[in-house]
Parts: structure tokens; sequence; C-alpha cells
């Protein structure tokens, strides 16, 4: 690949910039993307992963989210080596990687998540525990697989959110973010096609947002006031691709205001490619008219760097290098302020130092079985 020299010091111009989300500075505009690994037995991340996230800071990434991290709720998740933001043993592992993190020149968030009806019972780490959902369907499904939660299991969650939030500005984490897309349990709430209550958490895509705005607020509540929280979303969803919460801006807007008023401080907008337009009439991608409707910072991302979207990669396919020009316009107009990466960090933990250092020809091209290994 080759990129002239007016490129690539634009890069680093762009890029390096320090940005602000709430009372957090992060050093520059490029964060890393949350990539499930599975590296964590028993839920515990250990000095392997400690290394995994050090070494990207110490290369240059401004902003690490980590990999979704299952909150305390028996139903959360449905693996023992996805890590858990629950337990003393847990966290004192997340409190090594934040440490470490922080002394390669970085800042990190863990990724707070809930699967919701995905969980297949039977599975640890708790294999009696139902799958649970606004409705108890899974996507695509007609009929209930699962338990349609009760007030009981709201509140529980809820609070589940709000621990995992306060634990992780204990222990010394920059913030936080709450896993609300791809179709896991906030998303299921979200989304007219997995939720069909009839109380106040289902109807409108407005009433639709009551669960998510009720985490964001305990969250908000039991956090410090300058501690960042984010929130992650999507239109897509796993195994729906095509499926949308908005249209127009205007359907969008309704379902982002309940969310900021409650207090979310950046959103993270999940798109397969960041470069597509979000809606016709506009070369606005998802996060950029997020910004534009909320006025919080945002985060973009989407096949960074590589001329593949990541649905390949779980078929065993690899991508080639892509330039990043037009993204860097999108940054220089203020489209968005953080580009998350993903499968490009994952192939090459200097790619941030690289790309900053205008080291494009050093640049690898993605291969998918960088997913077996935490280098």
């Amino acid at each position: 690949m080759t990129v002239t020299e007016p490129t690539a010091s634009r890069a680093a111009q762009i890029l390096s910039r320090p940005t602000v989300i709430n009372g957090l500075t992060v050093p520059n505009r490029i964060a890393m993307a949350p990539m499930t690994r599975m590296f964590s037995p028993g839920g515990v991340p250990g000095e392997d992963v400690v290394s995994y996230y050090s070494r990207r800071a110490a290369a240059g990434v401004g902003l690490i989210v980590t990999e979704g991290t299952y909150v305390g709720h028996d139903s959360a998740g449905q693996s023992n080596r996805v890590p858990r933001f629950h337990g003393e043993e847990q966290l004192a592992g997340w409190a090594k990687v934040a440490d470490a993190v922080h002394a390669a020149g970085g800042t990190i968030v863990p990724q707070l998540w809930h699967i919701g009806m995905v969980r297949e019972q039977g599975q640890p780490p708790y294999a009696e525990a139902p799958a649970v959902g606004p409705s108890g369907l899974r996507i695509g499904a007609d009929a209930p697989t699962g338990r349609a939660m009760t007030q009981g299991d709201l509140d529980d969650v809820i609070g589940a959110f709000a621990q995992a939030a306060a634990d992780a500005e204990r222990i010394g984490f920059d913030g936080v973010e709450i896993h609300g897309a791809h179709g896991y349990l906030v998303d299921q709430f979200l989304w007219g096609g997995t939720n069909r209550r009839t109380d106040a958490y289902g109807g409108d895509p407005v009433a639709r947002t009551k669960f998510a705005a009720e985490i964001v607020a305990a969250v908000r509540e039991k956090v410090s006031a300058d501690f960042p929280v984010i929130f992650r979303y999507s239109q897509w969803k796993q195994e729906a691709y095509d499926a949308r919460l908005a249209e127009t801006p205007e359907e969008l807007e309704a379902i982002l205001a309940p969310l900021a008023a409650a207090g979310v401080d950046a959103f993270h907008a999940s798109t397969r490619r960041y470069w597509v337009p979000e809606f016709d009439g506009s070369d606005l991608n998802l996060a950029g008219w997020t910004k534009k409707l909320t006025g919080r910072p945002t985060i973009s991302v989407g096949s960074v760097g590589l001329d593949g979207e990541f649905l390949g990669a779980f078929a065993g396919q690899g991508s080639g290098v892509k330039g990043i020009d037009d993204l860097l316009d999108r940054l220089e107009a203020e489209e968005f302020d953080f580009v998350a990466v993903g499968r490009a960090l994952l192939q090459d933990p200097e790619w941030a130092a690289k790309v900053l250092g205008g080291r494009f020809e050093e640049l690898a091209p993605y291969d998918a079985a960088s997913l077996k290994t935490l280098s």
C-alpha cells in the first residue's frame, strides 16, 4: 500500500488530537473496538489479557473499550471463558488490566454486557439460569423460548449494571460502556422485533427505550458526575443484519433523546462499514447522525483499515488493507469524534503507532487465524 507523505502527516495531525468525554481526556482519537476473545477461564482476566490490552495502549491506542464482560446476573452470559465484571477474583484481574493500560499511557473502559435471549439454557457459568428478555423471544422467532422479564427481573438487571459501573470506577477504570447493540438484552428492548410488551417497557420506539434509559440513569447515580458513561447501539442485530431501529433521522432522534437525557456522555454507533450513509439524502454515517442529533461525542466503527467486513472473519476469511483517506475526511469535518478499530488492531497491536507515524506501508492484511490467539 502506498500513501503519500502529506496523507501520512495529515493522519497524525487529525488522529493525534486529545478529545474529551465528560471528565476524561483521551490522548488521541483512536479507540480499540470491543471484541469477544474468550481467553478468561472462570471469567477471570489473567496476565495474558493484561498484556493484550496494555500492549495496544503502549502502541498508541488512546481509548480501549474492553471485550464484553458479563454483569452480575445469572442469565447474563453463556461461557466460562468470557470475562465477568463481578466477583472478587474477576475484579482483581480487571484492576490489573486497568493499571497496566494506564502505565502504558492509555485510557480504558469495560463494556458491560447481558446477552438476554441469546443465552442457551444449560450453559455456564450458571447452567440453571433461564434465557430472559423483554418478551422471551429470540431474534426471528414467533413463539417465546425464554422468559419474559418481570419487574423484579428488570430491577435486578438494572442493579447489576449499576453495580458493575460502581465497581469499574472503584478499581480504576476511566468510564464504562453499556452494550446496547447487536441484538443482546438491552437491544432486545429497543427493537420491536423482540419487544412485544404491552406495559411501560414496550410499545412505540420511545417507550421501548425505557429499560435502557433506566440502566443509564442507575449507572449515572452510582458513579461520579464526571465519570464517562458510553452507550453502544446498532441498527443491525446478530442474525438480522437488515434490522433497523430507525428509518429516518426523526425516528433516531426520538430513540436517542431519552438516553442522552438519562446521562449518556458519548454514543458508540456500531456499523459494519463506517463509510455507508445511514439515511437517504446525506453522506453522514450512523455516528455522524448521532452526533448531529444529540450533540454528544460519538465513536464510529466498522471495517476500519480493511477491505472486507467482519462477518467474513467468522467464516475464516481474511481482509486486505484499505486506505483511511475517507476516514480522515470525516474526522476532519467533525462528523464524529473517535474511530474504533477492531480486526486491524487484533491483527497488529502496532496499528495505531504505524498510522500515527505514517508507516502505512507496514500495515498488514487481516488473517482470520488471529482470532485463535491472544497476542
